[in-house]
Order: structure tokens, then C-alpha cells, then sequence
């Protein structure tokens, strides 16, 4: 099945590289017929919407528009990083329906940043298992689900940031098959309901570039407290990502190390969730859940010709219950190819393809704007 989604990214003071990981030649006189051809296709990626098609036997046909802007919230500010607006919506032939809408603001020179997520889906949760087992095959639960989370940063020292991460998301119409694993093991959140967290954020960036790094380093830590008086569950949530990029030639080596863990009476829909299109490609997102996450991966960004670019990536992850109960010999494989092809030169951003894999079957094929990570 073909999955659209976008990445929220923080910004960082750094100088952005004004150098793309690409070449890339003026369409002038002296330029090719295709990069005559180019630029005008990023003029129209600009305005226009990209439209999605898919297919999938639980879905039928998936039907949609994605789009994705970077732009300057103003040209007197000359000193503050792009901004971003990215938004999709897809709508199937058997009622699925998945609607999002993410914002990344930066100004008064880099002093503030305001990331905001938005997003309705009405689809399948794919579930192996609460917990680090696949099973043969997924169980498919209907969700419905509203969530908007927004983050407000400060900068109050070089490369350094602070703020504080708001969140609201309301489960609703969970429709569980009594054979499903959420059933048999009676887990917390089968009635749905409204969650309603505020927390603290801090982070330390020293990207080039924060669409297609080419060194740097990146560190994000955040919790997030659910009062049991602000929805029907008390729990919070911490998370620590970690980035670095080292720059081969025109060549980028990228490595990642993420964890999070969910504490309290925590709602299944909460817990932490292993795969997606960013982390352990080729896993269903949330497919294995619990309350603690641990993944780490490396990846090989290559320039190939003109505007295209190929890499390459190796990652491993699980989840358990408790810190304590992570071990070497339970960590589950993801490894695949990927295609970037530039779409916007000035910003030096690109649209990549990737095609994710793991042991026993396990693929899924991505479509995204920006780099995995």
C-alpha cells in the first residue's frame, strides 16, 4: 500500500548550506534542455497540489492530494530559516479517510519556532502485538482519531533551544474484532476518549541544513504530562532523539538513535510504537507497541546524477515493556533502497521514494518530502 506522510522537523541557528547535496546548473542559456525542463516542473511543484493514487484490498482505491511549500515569513527578516507548510488528504473507496496538515514557523532571526500537526483519520490500525512479537498476520482495528500537537520553542543560547509541547487527541468509533489482541488482552483505551497533555521540550541543533543535512548534529529531548482531570487517563510521555551527519564528498553519512517511553495508565493509542515512514521502514506504524521504544539506524545518502540521489539504510528497533526487558537478541531488522529526486533547489529539498524491509515478509513502500531523519 502506498503511504504518503511528512516529516515535523525542528529549526536550528546554524548557517543553512547554501550548497545543495545535488549539483545543480542555472536554467539560463548555457543549461541543458533538462534542466530547462526542471526548473519548470519546481515552478509548478510549487503551486500545484501532487495528486496520490493507491491501492489496497482493506482500503480499495485510495484517491488524494499532497502538498508541500517551503517560504520566508518575511523578507525582512533576512536572518530567519525557511518556513514550511506540508498537507495531504486521501480518501478511499471503502470509507478510509486520512486528512493532516503540518506547520513549521521561524522568525525574529531564529528566535522562535512554533511546529503545529494536525490531523483526522478514519482507518485501520494494523496490530502484531502489544509487545515485540510478529504474529502472521496484523489485526485490523478501526480508529478514529483527532489530534492536534503544537510545540513553541526559544532560543536562549547558541545552537540551543527550550519550549514547551501542547498536545490534544481524541479517539473515538474503535471498532475491535473479539479475536483482536486489544480485546484478548483487555487493554487500556478500548472505549476511546479525549487526552490532554503539556509538557517540556529542549532542544541542540547544529544542522547546515535542516531538509537535507550534511553535517551537524541534532538532539531532541521531551516529556509531556497527561493529568488524569484533563481526560479518563494519567500518564506522560518522554522521548530523546539523537542525530549526526558526516559529509563524504558529495556523499552523506547519517546515523540515528531514538527511544521513548509511556508511563502510567496509558491508553493502547498512546503507547510507543515501532515502524513507520521515518523509523524501521517496512513495519506498519504501531504494528508492535509498548512502553518503551529503542531503534537506531544508519543511513547512506549518495548523489548520483543532476537532480538525483539514491540511498541506502540498515536499522534495528524493538519494544518491551520496561527499560530493563530490552535485549541484543530481540531487536527486529529494517533495510532498503530509497530515490531522491530535488524538488525545490533553493531550499535544497528533496522528494524521496523509499522501499522498506524486514525478515519474514515485512515491506512497505513511502512516499515523502525531506529526508527520513
Amino acid at each position: 500500500m502506498l503511504l504518503v506522510c511528512y516529516d515535523q522537523i525542528i529549526a536550528q541557528n546554524s548557517t543553512e548550506s547554501t550548497k545543495d547535496t545535488i549539483s545543480k546548473k542555472p536554467a539560463g542559456k548555457d543549461s541543458t534542455g533538462f534542466d530547462r525542463f526542471n526548473a519548470k516542473a519546481e515552478h509548478l511543484f510549487k503551486i500545484l497540489p501532487v495528486p496520490i493514487y493507491s491501492y489496497s484490498p482493506e482500503a480499495g482505491n485510495i484517491y488524494g492530494l499532497a502538498k508541500f511549500n517551503v517560504f520566508n515569513l518575511s523578507k525582512k527578516d533576512t536572518v530567519s530559516k525557511a518556513s514550511k507548510l506540508s498537507g495531504v488528504f486521501t480518501s478511499s473507496t471503502l470509507g478510509r479517510v486520512n486528512a493532516s496538515l503540518a506547520t513549521q514557523l521561524v522568525f525574529d532571526e531564529n528566535k522562535y519556532v512554533i511546529i503545529s500537526y494536525i490531523n483526522y483519520k478514519k482507518q485501520p490500525e494494523y496490530i502484531w502485538d502489544i509487545g515485540n512479537t510478529i504474529t502472521d498476520t496484523p489485526d485490523q482495528d478501526i480508529v478514529n482519531r483527532f489530534v492536534f500537537a503544537g510545540t513553541a520553542l526559544r532560543l536562549i543560547a547558541k545552537n540551543f533551544y527550550v519550549g514547551a509541547p501542547f498536545e490534544v487527541a481524541d479517539y473515538f468509533g474503535i471498532i475491535a474484532d473479539s479475536n483482536s489482541v486489544l480485546v484478548k488482552e483487555n487493554v487500556t483505551g478500548l472505549q476511546g476518549g479525549t487526552s490532554v497533555g503539556l509538557g517540556l521540550a529542549a532542544a541542540y541543533d547544529t544542522r547546515d541544513n535542516r531538509y537535507n543535512p550534511r553535517h551537524g548534529s541534532y538532539i531532541l529531548g521531551s516529556a509531556i504530562f497527561y493529568p488524569g482531570s484533563w481526560g479518563p487517563y494519567a500518564f506522560s510521555k518522554f522521548s530523546l532523539d539523537a542525530r549526526k551527519f558526516l559529509p563524504w564528498k558529495k556523499n552523506v553519512l547519517a546515523g540515528q538513535i531514538t527511544t521513548s517511553y509511556a508511563n502510567g495508565n496509558v491508553p493502547f493509542y498512546e503507547l510507543s510504537e515501532l515502524g513507520g515512514d521515518s523509523q524501521m521502514r517496512g513495519y506498519y506504524e504501531g504494528g508492535l507497541r509498548d512502553n518503551v521504544l529503542v531503534d537506531a539506524q544508519v543511513e547512506l545518502r549518495l548523489h548520483i546524477w543532476n537532480i538525483f540521489g539514491i540511498v541506502g539504510w540498515f536499522g534495528v528497533g524493538q519494544v518491551q515493556k520496561s527499560y530493563n526487558q530490552v535485549a541484543m537478541d530481540q531487536f527486529h531488522l529494517s533495510y532498503g533502497p530509497g530515490l531522491r529526486i530535488r524538488v525545490d533547489s533553493k531550499h535544497d529539498t528533496n522528494l524521496r521514494l523509499d522501499f522498506g524491509f524486514g525478515p519474514g515478509g515485512v515491506q512497505g513502500f513511502y512516499i515523502n518530502f525531506g529526508e527520513a531523519f
